[in-house]
């Protein structure tokens, strides 16, 4: 009878050195961004008191006007375990390429209903307590406002049960248009209070889901000056919202 005990534990062991090795690089990358995006860009982060100590698991649902959105949340300072599902598009930019491969992000195709991306995101989310970053709009807007959501990160947060983070990046959109004229920009990132979803609505499914989505870009509207609330900006939940604060 074959003994596989010696095999298996040196699978072990090299599983283990490499994941202390992928951790190191990580955190390693980390510093190296913090230092860049402290140096290059005057940023603020308001509210930091509302998002969840490391190893609490929770959704970061934020708008996203620029490539500079993810170094930025990547660096918040009390959290040094947030990932994001990012487009696959990224790819084709080899800086990019490397420096979100070695931050150990999670890849979504944009184009189809990737539930492999889903399903890696979940399992960060359940299994590790990660931070995730998700732009609910589904993509980059490139016309500086807010976008129509999406409900990937309603389907997310209902199936890992856990609390929203809303953030609105105010300025993002204006960094590498200023760093190109060698000015530093300012940019400012809010995080509201965590909320839950209501349970889901089997008998009525899309309105749930509308409501939900609704209830998330709302709370970044709110966040957000006039000016890039876009696809929210008079929506009542919104003025609902900016009353409350």
């Amino acid at each position: 009878m074959m003994n596989t005990s010696g095999s298996s534990n040196h699978s072990n062991v090299q599983a283990l050195t490499l994941a202390r090795r992928a951790a190191s690089q990580r955190e390693a990358l980390r510093v190296i961004i913090q230092f860049l995006v402290h140096t290059l860009v005057d940023v603020e982060y308001v509210g930091l008191e509302n998002v969840p100590p490391e190893g609490q698991a929770v959704i970061l649902a934020t708008n996203h006007m620029s490539r500079a959105d993810i170094p930025i949340l990547f660096v918040i300072p009390h959290r040094h375990d947030v990932t994001a599902l990012v487009t696959n598009k990224y790819k084709k930019y080899p800086i990019f390429y490397w420096i979100l491969r070695a931050a150990q992000i999670i890849w979504i195709d944009r184009d189809i209903a990737d539930f492999a991306a889903m399903r890696a995101a979940l399992e960060a989310l359940r299994t590790k307590g990660v931070a995730l970053g998700i732009a609910p709009e589904g993509t980059r807007s490139s016309v500086g406002r807010l976008l129509e959501g999406k409900p990937g990160v309603v389907f997310l947060a209902e199936r890992a049960r856990v609390p929203i983070v809303p953030v609105a990046i105010a300025g993002s959109e204006k960094v590498f248009r200023m760093l190109g004229r060698l000015r530093r920009p300012h940019v400012t990132v809010r995080f509201g209070r965590p909320f839950s979803l209501p349970p889901l609505d089997r008998a009525n499914r899309d309105e749930w889901q509308k409501s939900c989505i609704d209830e998330i870009m709302c709370r970044i509207a709110a966040m957000l000056p006039e000016e890039y609330r876009g696809f929210y900006a008079h929506h009542p939940r919104v003025q609902e919202l900016l009353a409350e604060m």
